[in-house]
């Protein structure tokens, strides 16, 4: 339990730094972004320096420092931020690739689970998640939309999406905006409206969208009401919500949440990734505050806060 929440806490959003992610990068180059290269760095740059020193400054966050030279080194400091916030269990959605994931997992099995992370337009994309869950002890599935090669819908992914409902682990599928201050704008492949044709198709695939679906709000609460294995992740500073037409705060998307897709369908995330940040504990205890204020039940908090990850990831018997 958190030391003064008094709440038991699974935390499904978390990325542990580990230098280039092949997979991630791979993708920024398919989507036009080119990572690395001069003209991306002065992109970035002109961005960051207006917009993502001052969001540091606003929550009080220091620059980030680059990852531990060991990934074991950084793997330890997260029980460490785990222990200190009260944090029973972590989800990490990438870790620089399925087989890294799983070291990750295995050095701290009790705390740390992982998700795979791969291209699912790649040869044989079925077989790799296969054996991310059955061989290598994975729990779901991490996709970026705006960094694939095609459509959620594509009629080619189906043996995917097929192999993931038949393993029973859920699909965590980023739409919107990318990257924060710098990064991807907008892509044609990441509309909830691509997702909700795939979650028709298979019924019995959980699918959960991170950061209350950023930009795309409105198309995944319409989504969600037709199709009831969508789910919402509170992932991330969702700072997006300032670049929004109308006046939007995330104590209007957890109300909105809430009255429409119930508690079930909500899970926390903290979308915590770098040091000497660690872990996000400003963005828990404001979820937690809002919810509070909003008069959520304690059966509904057990829910959003660990109980349906619990469910979704197979925790519980």
């Amino acid at each position: 339990m958190t030391a003064d929440h008094g709440l038991d806490v699974v935390d499904f959003h978390l990325h542990f730094q580990i230098g280039v992610d092949e997979t991630i990068r791979a993708g920024e180059h398919a989507a036009g972004m080119h990572p690395g290269d001069e003209h991306d760095r002065a992109v970035r740059a002109a961005a960051v320096a207006p917009y993502a020193k001052r969001w540091r400054r606003d929550w009080g966050f220091p620059d980030p420092a680059p990852a531990a030279p060991r990934w074991q080194d950084e793997a330890d400091r997260w029980i460490g931020e785990l222990d200190a916030n009260g944090i029973r269990q972590a989800v990490f959605v990438t870790a620089g690739g399925n087989d890294r994931m799983a070291q990750l997992v295995a050095r701290h099995p009790d705390r740390f689970l992982g998700f795979a992370h791969h291209d699912p337009f790649a040869p044989d994309a079925a077989g790799e998640l296969e054996r991310a869950v059955t061989e290598l002890g994975l729990r779901g599935w991490k996709l970026f939309a705006p960094l694939l090669r095609g459509p959620l819908d594509d009629p080619t992914l189906d043996p995917v999406w097929a192999t993931a409902q038949r393993l029973g682990v859920p699909v965590l599928v980023h739409v919107g905006h990318y990257g924060s201050a710098g990064g991807l704008s907008s892509s044609p492949y990441d509309s909830p409206h691509h997702l909700a044709r795939v979650a028709r198709r298979f019924p019995e695939l959980p699918f959960v969208v991170p950061h209350f679906g950023v930009q795309h709000v409105q198309e995944l609460l319409f989504s969600a009401w037709g199709c009831p294995n969508i789910h919402i992740d509170t992932s991330g500073s969702n700072q997006w919500v300032r670049w929004m037409p109308y006046r939007l705060t995330l104590t209007d998307l957890f109300q909105r949440c809430y009255e429409t897709i119930g508690p079930e369908r909500i899970i926390f995330g903290s979308d915590s990734s770098w040091f000497p940040r660690g872990y996000v504990r400003p963005y828990l205890d404001e979820q937690l505050r809002i919810c509070r204020e909003l008069r959520i039940p304690d059966a509904d908090l057990r829910a959003i806060f660990s109980g349906n990850a619990e469910r979704l990831l197979r925790l519980t018997g």
